[in-house]
Order: C-alpha cells, then structure tokens, then sequence
C-alpha cells in the first residue's frame, strides 16, 4: 500500500486522523514539482513530520481534478496577451475555487486538524472549506507585504494602486484576520505586512525562519566552480547584476567561474548578456536541479543579489554547506547572516566596487575560512531542522488553545 502522509496531489488519499497529534494538510496553489523557496519549505516541512509518523498531506488545485483544472487553467496564457492583470483575476479566482474544492474532499475525512495555508488565497480556501474550528487554519507569510505588491514588481502585471492591486489588498483586509494563526518567515516579513495592515498584529502568531536539513560532508568534495548561485531566472534575482560583477572582477585581473541553478523568462537575456561581457567560458546555466544541494559543497562562496526577498532558503541552503555569503543586505537578508562574519554585503547600485568586495573575500584563505566556519556555526544554531522544526510544528498544534500573540 502507498503511504500518502506527505504525499503531494494526493485530494482525499492520506487524509486520515493520528490519534494524539494533530494531522497537517498543508494547502497550496503552487504545482509540486517547482524549485521555489515555498516548494522548499514545504518538502521540509513533509521530511520533518514524515520522519516523526505525524499525518501530512499536501493539497494542491489539481489534487483528485488534474485533467478539469488544466482545461481551466490554460486560458490564462491566452489572457496574458489580451490584459495581464485580467491573466492575474483569472488565476487567483479559479487556483483558489479548485483548491477549495480538494481541500473539502480532504477535510471530510478529518476530525480536529491543522490547514497551513501557503497564502491568502490558501488561507481563504481553507477557511470556506473547513467543517468548523475544530480545523484550524494557520497561514505562512511568505509573501512581501502584499501579493498585490509582488504582482506590481517591475516587468510583472499589475499596475500599483490599480484596481486590481486595490482588489488583492481588500482581499487580504478580509482574509488575513479570520486565520486561526499566522508563521511570518521572517521579522521583516511580519513588519511589511503590519505597515499596511495593522489589524493583523491580533492574530496569534510567530516568527519561525525558513529551516532545511543539514548537508552531510564525505571528505573534500571536488571543486565545481568559484561561486555558486541558485533561484529562479527572474528579473528580482537579479542575475544580471552578478554577471556584471564577473566582468568588473575580470578587468581587475581575476577570472572567477559561477554555476547558476534555475530556469525563468530571463534565461535568454542571461544568455545573450554573458556572450556580451565574453563570459561564455566562466559561467554555466545548469538549469533547475533537485539535487542543488549536494553540489553546493564544491564551491568557494555563494554570490546572492536578489533584489527583493521575504527570506531566502537558498542562502540558508548554502551556510549549510558551509559556503561563505556575498548578497546584498537588503529586507530580511541581515537576519539571515551578518557583514563581516557569515557574509560580506554589497551594493546593488555598483557593480565594480561590489567586485572589489569579491576579490577581498576570495583573495583571502584565511577569510573564505573563517567565513565557511561562521555559516556552517550560523546554519546549526537558526536554521538547522532538528532546531527549529520543533518550533514551527510547536506552533501549528498548540495554536488550537494558548498562543501568545506577537508584541
């Protein structure tokens, strides 16, 4: 028999109660099978209960109505040439009514539980779908301030202050405060979102960091390349500034080598800008991988230059392998690591003097060391799962009676 208790897409299948703890389904409207630090959170999530027997499932919109969703989903590439933010109403309305719809099936079946609601729209699902309180529904701040604000971002579809902003914002007016709890990602999260939204702060709530798995080590691992950076190839990620930041190293005499994991839109002016600056021969686009993790080991530094974040597991992935830092601090990014011991922070408005920061870490041994022995020291202390995984699963059971709410 298939055991479904973090099994993805599974609807109705797994749904079963687990005697004294109380059972996670964890809703989303993201696909599975995606490398996004939601994905991310989500497979820890299952690995950590999985490897306690705690019941968990996770509940997508095409769980139990794959072939029906797509048939309504597909029209949206269609709209996102006739109005984009038409394209974004039409994802949002239909993501949540088929969730909504699995995540009835699936609620039927239960008794007490936790919904982790992966977002508005999840949280929203939920709490039409549930059979009463006695299921609770726990949402994750993962988003910045609003998703309205992230649809708004340059190169994206909507205009801010539009109608349709204003829509997701009144949305989440609404939603946010009916939630039985809420995980904010990070203190920066939580702050983003109660500068427009204060009523949110009466909602019990905690702010419980991103966590993954240690990387176990088997003697020196081979070296890839110089540096190493992992996210999807989006305009916010910022790769661009990175390759400029390889070229200014060049002109200063040094030829570092970068491998970048992820697909996106902007892969072909990725492409087309390293041919540009004759970085043809130092960076590789590997395209996405499941297995990033174990490669990370073979580098020198990890080079991060997002220019928007709620948190960052891949930056979190990379202390775990002992990678020293170089990002901007920009958002959470300083509650993640600090200047001078994990990281070296640089300006996202210059890519030469952000080189010269570079080639001050790299030119040192004695620095890159040091710096691997913070991240690694960091990474064991906040973010390990054996360390706040107990926290966050903490939070989801006991949000059913005492919670203390957040100052």
């Amino acid at each position: 028999m298939t055991d479904d208790r973090t099994r993805p897409d599974s609807g109705g299948a797994g749904c079963s109660d687990s005697g004294g703890e109380l059972p996670v389904v964890i809703a989303t409207i993201f696909r599975t099978n995606d490398g996004t630090g939601i994905h991310t959170h989500i497979r820890q999530l299952c690995d950590y209960l999985a490897e306690r027997d705690v019941t968990a499932v996770v509940v997508t919109p095409v769980s139990g109505t794959r072939i029906a969703a797509y048939f309504v989903f597909a029209p949206r590439l269609l709209l996102q040439f006739i109005s984009k933010p038409a394209s974004v109403v039409w994802y949002r309305y239909w993501h949540e009514r088929f969730l909504r719809s699995a995540l009835r099936r699936c609620l039927s079946s239960l008794d007490d539980c936790v919904v982790y609601a992966q977002g508005p729209i999840e949280a929203h699902a939920a709490l039409r779908a549930r059979r009463g309180e006695h299921q609770r529904v726990i949402m994750a701040v993962h988003f910045r301030a609003s998703q309205a604000d992230e649809h708004a971002e340059p190169g994206r579809e909507l205009r801010p202050r539009g109608a349709v902003f204003r829509g997701i914002r009144n949305f989440e007016r609404r939603v946010i405060p009916q939630v039985d709890g809420m995980v904010y990602v990070s203190q920066w999260a939580r702050n983003a979102l109660l500068s427009w939204l204060p009523e949110a702060s009466e909602v019990p709530s905690a702010v419980i960091g991103n966590f993954v798995k240690g990387i176990s080590y088997k003697g020196d691992q081979a070296r890839r390349a110089d540096l190493v950076s992992t996210g999807k190839l989006e305009l916010r990620k910022n790769h661009s500034f990175v390759l400029q930041v390889l070229a200014e190293a060049k002109r200063a005499g040094r030829r570092y080598t970068l491998d970048i994991f992820g697909e996106g839109p902007e892969r072909g002016e990725l492409l087309k800008q390293a041919r540009a600056l004759n970085l043809d021969e130092q960076v590789q686009f590997c395209g996405f991988r499941s297995d990033v993790r174990s490669t990370l080991p073979g580098y020198r530094a990890y080079v991060h230059a997002a220019s928007a974040e709620t948190s960052s597991l891949a930056i979190i992935e990379a202390m775990a392998a002992g990678l020293p830092i170089v990002a901007a601090n920009i958002g959470p990014i300083g509650e993640l690591c600090d200047e001078g011991a994990e990281a070296r922070f640089w300006s996202l408005d210059d890519p030469a003097e952000a080189a010269r920061t570079l080639i001050e870490l790299l030119d040192s041994e004695s620095q890159c060391a040091e710096a691997a022995q913070a991240a690694k020291a960091r990474f064991s202390r906040d973010f390990d799962a054996e360390v706040i995984g107990p926290r966050l699963w903490s939070f989801l059971q006991g949000a059913k009676s005492a919670v203390v709410r957040s100052a």
